[in-house]
């Protein structure tokens, strides 16, 4: 008899709906921020007031400042998610939303391709074929072979690229820490580092700037939190598809604040991305349940 608990699906799920109107609402802040001051100071107060929220979560957890043995590697971490913020910052910034965060969703698609390269995992013809298909999507929202081709657009598959990289490292970051000291670190590493880039075109915040900071640290921080707690109550296979809410919100949004309207295109080429992201988080929910009810003494090979 299995007295193991069920999932809470239902709570599960109404965590990453609330995780993913709090990352809408943080990159509507991020575009609102980044019209009073530049990119690389819309990066140092999101980590600063992203900081400030986590700290009490964390605390009251370790009740003290959690400890590490992994300091270099979060500093590489961080560095590549200094980038990959900077890049995806600036893109929503400067592109539609829409595409923008269309664009961001890609990062599935790489890191399966660094799984494969750099961790040893097996990906098989049909996750291969999901790649290829989202990578498609991609090409459809950049189209780089017409006159809709914006340069900036290739920012934003950037931002994608080096999410992928520290999505692998984070994966090897938690085999030690648990969340809470891994966002600890993050954190306060990006503090540092998004600090001195800022400093040659400071402008000090001024107004209802004030307000739209202190909702970065709020939304981006507070998604983070719904977004871990979400997984660790129910499936990947099931939550990634209730966490693509963010794309139509984000959408909305754009509309009613900024007047963006959204082509045939951008829709084509969302849904393929959103349909292979979705593809590939149900073969690995699959192939990670085979391999806990696989006895040590098998070996199996995933067939994906």
């Amino acid at each position: 008899m299995n007295d193991a608990p069920k999932p809470d699906l239902s709570k599960a799920a109404g965590l990453m709906v609330a995780s993913a109107m709090c990352f809408a609402l943080m990159t509507i802040a991020v575009r609102l921020v980044s019209q009073s001051l530049p990119v690389l100071e819309t990066a140092f107060w999101r980590n600063l007031a992203g900081f400030l929220v986590a700290i009490p979560f964390v605390l009251r957890v370790h009740r003290q400042v959690p400890r590490t043995s992994q300091l270099g590697k979060y500093f590489i971490r961080c560095a590549v998610g200094i980038l990959s913020m900077y890049c995806i910052f600036w893109s929503i910034a400067h592109l539609p939303l829409a595409q923008a965060v269309s664009i961001s969703y890609s990062s599935a698609l790489f890191v399966t391709i660094a799984a494969a390269l750099f961790l040893g995992e097996v990906v098989r013809i049909r996750r291969w074929m999901a790649v290829i298909a989202g990578f498609i999507g991609v090409l459809i929202l950049v189209r780089p072979f017409s006159h809709a081709f914006e340069i900036g657009a290739l920012v934003a598959v950037m931002a994608a690229l080096l999410n992928a990289a520290v999505s692998i490292q984070l994966k090897q970051l938690t085999k030690i820490d648990d969340p809470y000291t891994v966002v600890f670190y993050t954190y306060l590493f990006w503090v540092g580092m998004s600090l001195w880039p800022a400093l040659p075109e400071w402008q000090w915040p001024s107004g209802v700037t004030w307000l739209q900071i202190a909702a970065l640290g709020l939304f981006g921080t507070g998604g983070q939190l719904l977004w871990t707690r979400a997984m660790q109550l129910g499936e990947v296979s099931a939550l990634s598809p209730i966490s693509f809410l963010q794309l139509p919100l984000v959408t909305l949004f754009g509309w009613m604040w900024f007047a963006e309207q959204v082509d045939g295109y951008t829709l084509l080429g969302a849904a393929i991305i959103l349909g292979a992201n979705a593809y590939i988080a149900h073969r690995e929910a699959t192939l990670a349940r085979q391999a806990r009810s696989d006895k040590p003494s098998q070996s199996v090979t995933p067939v994906t």
